[in-house]
């Protein structure tokens, strides 16, 4: 059987991930790291398009990649529409949603756009893969207390499903079978209830939601944080970089760096040990409301993400949970791996690509 080319892009903040897999096989992979000043030259993240794409071409051409034989492209997808679980074909709609930022301005929002672009050159179709704004939340799990607002699904979409079908086929059983909790442990910390293929419960992991992470504040005191905003002491961009970006790790010890952290404490820092202690209660707590949601028949919990290489956090949620359902570890996160199966997934014929509408 021949071997399928596919190419995969993931965009991120200061970098752009890419790589080209044979089928199964990683043939290419490259980190491209962008610098501060290139960046910074574009008021908007949408303006970076051009500038990125091309880096990505002159990277494959000097690889000697011909991108010709590019059968799929797959990329990450952004902050389009709340969508169910898949895979969907870029389309103009989507395209357009992309550019606009319908829920915000995210780097990931260029993945579909440069796809699209480079699909045109090579004769390929280009598709993202469960972007972050998967919502398979039940009805109930909407509801918040008020009608002014509303829970909304924002999380590892891609690891969460790529990790759930991972330990599904390793077990010998199907993904839509079974009921998994599925933890992400990383910049931003996201803990799913995972109920026969569809996340019915998930904390919203960007902005304000769930355990706090190395540089996310997580759930806050709703009334101290609404006087915060009202003291005259904070503008509205700094309250909302205290939510994401300057809180967890950040607030608390000055870094977003969880391996630092760990080195500390085994230094014998003792902030440090109790904020990352603090982090791994929270998260064991998570898991906890989200077996409950499963009717506390869970299958397995799965850990995932880069904080899931600390051995020391892991047992200490383990120790925590154990008592619900087996625990599975699998340290770190490869979501070009999980672009691609997606896209040999298509390829091969074994699911077919959604239409985003």
């Amino acid at each position: 059987m021949s071997k399928k080319t596919i190419l995969t892009i993931n965009p991120g903040s200061t970098s752009t991930k890419i790589a080209v897999y044979q089928s199964n096989d990683l043939a290419f992979l490259k980190n491209i790291k962008h610098a501060s000043e290139d960046i910074d030259q574009f008021e908007h993240i949408p303006d970076q398009y051009e500038y990125r794409k091309n880096i990505i071409i002159r990277e494959l051409d000097e690889a000697r990649i011909d991108i010709k034989s590019i059968q799929i492209i797959v990329a990450r997808g952004g902050l389009i529409k709340p969508i169910p679980s898949g895979v969907y074909e870029v389309n103009d709609r989507m395209k357009e949603d992309l550019r606009t930022g319908i829920l915000g301005q995210h780097a990931s929002n260029l993945g579909g756009l440069i796809a699209d672009e480079i699909a045109k050159l090579t004769g390929a179709k280009a598709y993202i893969a469960d972007p972050v704004v998967v919502d398979e939340l039940q009805d109930v799990a909407r509801i918040t207390g008020h009608p002014n607002f509303k829970r909304v699904s924002v999380f590892h979409a891609l690891n969460q499903k790529s990790i759930a079908r991972m330990h599904a086929l390793a077990t010998g059983k199907k993904y839509e079978d079974m009921n998994l909790i599925v933890v992400h442990l990383g910049g931003g910390i996201s803990v799913g209830a995972h109920k026969k293929g569809r996340v019915i419960d998930v904390n919203q992991a960007l902005d304000g939601e769930g355990p706090f992470s190395p540089e996310r504040s997580g759930t806050l005191p709703a009334g101290d944080l609404v006087r915060m905003c009202f003291s005259g002491q904070y503008t509205q961009k700094e309250i909302l970089k205290m939510i994401t970006g300057k809180g967890g790790f950040v607030a608390y010890l000055g870094t977003n760096n969880a391996y630092d952290v760990e080195q500390r404490v085994n230094g014998g820092d003792e902030q440090a040990a109790l904020i990352q202690e603090a982090m791994a209660y929270q998260v064991a707590k998570e898991i906890g409301a989200m077996a409950v949601v499963l009717d506390c028949t869970v299958d397995a919990i799965l850990i995932t993400g880069g904080i899931a290489y600390n051995k020391w956090f892991v047992n200490y949620i383990k120790q925590k949970v154990q008592h619900i359902a087996a625990v599975g570890i699998y340290p770190g996160e490869d979501e070009m791996r999980a672009l691609a199966l997606n896209g040999l997934m298509v390829l091969e014929g074994e699911i077919q690509p959604l239409v985003y509408i």
